[in-house]
């Protein structure tokens, strides 16, 4: 007896053609800002690639932030459990369900649509998410990346899509002329890789840059006795000036230089070390002996 084979996930949802995101920002009154950073996929090969280098499966709770005319959305949803969508916007907040209805009726049950500020939200609807998976908007992707790393622990996989040029701050290892507050940050929580590289032509409007895919696998915490904030604030001063050795770069941080080079002693980080070279594990040792 022949087995009928399993029909493909992705024959659940109708994706978007680029004809599709104009017509529906026509109805919908939609024109893209570069104040909310929204330039709109329309390249099904696009959105398809990032589910599978997603590594997303059918057990997975995905936080998608500026889902947009939701072309991303339609890709994802056959493939998860679950799509909590967060979105600034309030008129493309109130259109996704609609679309999602349209395109993909047997999966509207999967999509959580939540009308809010992804840097400013502090709590999500729904079962615990899995995965952050998403195309997000480049004037606050590491901000949000960060805000919802710290809000969401059991994400444990991240696939975003950002600026090439933010992927490669945020995937920079210590040593290399870009490492900065994004890279020191985001090791904090997770390894990051870069996964790809994505051209301006799949997204309309076309932006002036290409794009970047970034992959973080989720990992232990530094063991450290500094909190989470006492290590950023120790980064954030490192890089405020990041030409100066540490022991220059900390004397605000520390109260005097020669406060600095005792507590960089301290942490065993030569004092004339720049920022640029030290790892998270360091910074969290140097913000143990900051001066009371």
């Amino acid at each position: 007896m022949t087995q009928t084979p399993e029909p493909d996930p992705a024959d659940r949802s109708r994706l978007l053609t680029p004809a599709d995101v104009r017509t529906l920002a026509e109805r919908f009154g939609v024109r893209p800002t570069k104040t909310l950073g929204q330039n709109f996929v329309i390249d099904h090969g696009t959105v398809r690639r990032i589910v599978r280098v997603a590594g997303v499966t059918g057990e997975d709770v995905v936080v998608e932030v500026g889902p947009g005319l939701g072309s991303l959305t339609l890709a994802l949803l056959p493939h998860v459990r679950h799509v909590t969508a967060i979105e600034v916007d309030p008129t493309l907040a109130e259109a996704l369900p609609g679309t999602v209805a349209d395109h993909a009726p047997d999966l509207t049950d999967r999509l959580t649509v939540v009308p809010a500020d992804a840097m400013r939200v502090q709590e999500l609807p729904g079962p615990e998410p899995t995965a952050l998976v998403a195309n997000l908007p480049y004037n606050v992707s590491v901000p949000v990346l960060l805000h919802l790393l710290e809000l969401l622990p059991g994400v444990r996989r991240v696939l975003v899509m950002v600026q090439s040029e933010v992927a490669d701050r945020i995937t920079a290892q210590p040593g290399g002329r870009i490492y900065g507050v994004p890279s020191a940050k985001v090791a904090w929580y997770a390894s990051a890789r870069r996964a790809g590289t994505v051209g301006r032509s799949v997204f309309w409007p076309a932006p002036n840059v290409d794009s970047g895919l970034v992959e973080l696998l989720r990992r232990p915490e530094p063991a450290t006795s500094a909190t989470r904030e006492e290590v950023f604030t120790a980064i954030d001063a490192a890089f405020a000036q990041r030409r100066k050795t540490l022991r220059a770069a900390l004397a605000g941080w520390a109260g005097s230089a020669p406060a600095a080079e005792q507590a960089l002693r301290a942490a065993g980080v030569d004092p004339r070390a720049r920022g640029e070279s030290l790892t998270v594990e360091q910074f969290a040792a140097i913000a143990e002996h900051r001066p009371s």
